[in-house]
């Protein structure tokens, strides 16, 4: 009997060892590498190029659990900017879709993080399923490329050129839907 004992015992730790090493659904963003990746149970899943706080703005560092999901949500503070596929993480900040997509991979943000569109859907939906098993970890700092050309004394006028580039947004009543399409939702 103590045989079966041990062996039982042993399979039970083998067993063990092949569970999920971390359940849950984890979001980093690293601010250093302008990156989110999204593990789910222990596996990656996800790898996106996004954008953080720019230059007199912050992204807070820390360890988040959503607050709340905003499907179709527009910014009362930033000129009533689209924010569609909103995940609120700390108080104002937010993980979600922007129409600005030439400028993820860089800071470029009132502090939020940005994705886009077609990816803070997926993102959405996996959070929505299972929000209170969802950690959001943001970490890093603004990327040395962006501090260094705070040092050139050129810098401004190209900063201020690029501000002038007008790219296509849809209406603020329209929203990116999950097929790919422009629609008009409430949800």
């Amino acid at each position: 009997m103590p045989r079966l004992a041990i062996v039982l015992a042993a399979v039970a730790v083998l067993l063990g060892g092949l569970a999920p090493a971390q359940a849950g659904i984890v979001v980093t963003v690293d601010k250093s590498a302008q990156r989110l990746s999204v593990v789910v149970d222990g596996a990656p899943r996800y790898q996106w190029p996004v954008s953080t706080a720019r230059i007199g703005y912050s992204t807070p560092n820390g360890s988040y659990r959503p607050q709340r999901l905003e499907r179709k949500w527009f910014s009362r503070k930033y000129d009533w900017s689209p924010m569609p596929y909103s995940i609120f993480f700390n108080e104002g900040y937010a993980i979600h879709g922007s129409y600005e997509i030439s400028h993820l991979g860089r800071p470029a943000s009132h502090g939020c993080i940005r994705l886009h569109p077609q990816n803070a859907a997926l993102l959405f939906a996996l959070v929505k399923e299972r929000m209170d098993d969802t950690t959001i970890v943001v970490t890093g700092e603004r990327p040395e490329k962006t501090r260094a050309r705070e040092a050139d004394p050129d810098e401004p006028h190209r900063v201020r050129r690029s501000h002038h580039v007008h790219e296509t947004v849809p209406r603020p009543q329209t929203s990116f839907g999950e097929a790919g399409s422009w629609h008009n939702s409430s949800q």
